[in-house]
């Protein structure tokens, strides 16, 4: 009798071993698998050629880490088509190599999904990078991507379709439309023809109902914003943030052609929130009313829709990758001042507050000489 009991004692410790040794195996294995990511390249979008990124990536990605497969995009749709069969197949990241329609198609299709959305910018406007500070060159945006650091971020639906940086109607979403048959790309293109429509567009009346009512407006434009920016470092919600649960509103009421000078540079600096022309509101939810049907925006994508728009925010429902930590980015500007200065005839500021404020004069005169032109 005894000597069952040891051995049954004996069976116990055994298999109390063998379950141990089972669990801490798959644990050390799920430790050593290294993660798969799909890079998503769209060959035509942005500014610049994307052999180079792919060769950079291939170098620096951290091979300890990641397995990668590199897939280039053969026609529109097809970058949401690679990353829905992605999130199906459980890969764990899908890397957008392009600008904002490129990031927008691979991020649609990772909505409430545990599959990752990484970014290397490299589009026209970049306003999902920047506003996240992910570095603009490869370089940098592949490190953000070998750090592994993630969060979950708001996304908005606007008629349904998903949007991450900016959705809207009136002005910005006209020239959206414009910009997109344009030849050239860039913030040269479309400040131009920013300029040479501004003039001869004629606001409309909108109303905005939400839960506490509806409210009228005479608009030239109204954007409803999960980040801050459209791109280009071009502020239109200053405040916005992307794991808040909120959208920001901001409603440009009509304004003349001496307006425009401090409206341009308070867009650049962040502060176009504090100009009497700007109403702003913050909601979960909205819907939009138009007197007929027109185009509207997402992330800078034009689109034809209806008279009215329902415009909502839904609360973290996409992971995306992001630095560990905030940096200033004076190396990723992208040369934004630059672009201004070239497009204004001037030079960054410098000197005396009286030489600055000398300067400022000046841009605003070359500016309104611009304007005048059109």
């Amino acid at each position: 009798m005894r000597f069952e009991t040891n051995i049954v004692h004996y069976l116990l410790i055994l298999w109390v071993l063998i379950v141990f040794l089972f669990t801490q195996s798959k644990y050390l294995l799920s430790m050593n698998a290294k993660k798969r990511i799909i890079f998503v390249v769209n060959p035509i979008s942005g500014t610049r050629g994307k052999e180079a990124i792919i060769r950079m990536v291939e170098e620096k990605i951290d091979r300890e880490k990641y397995e990668i497969d590199i897939c280039k995009t053969q026609y529109a749709g097809h970058a949401a088509m690679i990353a829905r069969q992605a999130a199906l197949d459980h890969i764990d990241m899908v890397v957008a190599i392009g600008g904002d329609g490129t990031i927008n198609e691979v991020g649609r299709s990772l909505i409430q999904t545990q599959t990752a959305l990484g970014i290397i910018p490299c589009g026209s406007g970049n306003g999902l990078a920047r506003h996240l500070q992910i570095p603009l060159h490869p370089a940098g945006a592949i490190q953000v991507i070998n750090d592994g650091h993630h969060i979950e971020m708001d996304y908005g639906l606007i008629d349904k379709r998903p949007f991450f940086c900016t959705c809207g109607v009136g002005f910005d979403a006209f020239v959206s439309l414009k910009f997109a048959n344009a030849g050239k790309r860039g913030l040269l293109t479309y400040l131009e023809n920013t300029l040479h429509e501004s003039l001869t567009y004629c606001p409309e009346t909108y109303e905005i109902e939400n839960s506490e009512g509806t409210m009228k407006y005479k608009a030239f434009l109204i954007a409803c914003a999960n980040a801050s920016q459209y791109g280009n470092n071009a502020y239109i919600a200053p405040q916005a943030s992307l794991t808040d649960g909120m959208m920001d509103i901001t409603i440009l009421e009509p304004f003349t052609v001496l307006d425009v000078p401090s409206l341009s540079f308070q867009l650049f600096n962040k502060t176009i929130d504090q100009n009497s022309r700007i109403k702003t509101l913050k909601d979960r939810k909205i819907i939009i009313h138009r007197a007929a049907e027109g185009v509207f925006h997402f992330d800078g994508d034009p689109v034809m829709g209806g008279k009215d728009l329902e415009v909502e925010i839904i609360s973290r429902g996409l992971k995306i990758m992001v630095p560990t930590q905030k940096k200033a980015g004076r190396a990723e500007m992208f040369g934004i001042w630059q672009h201004l200065a070239d497009f204004f005839e001037t030079r960054p500021l410098r000197g005396s507050i009286a030489e600055k404020h000398r300067q400022l004069l000046q841009i605003n005169q070359n500016l309104l000489r611009k304007l005048s032109k059109h």
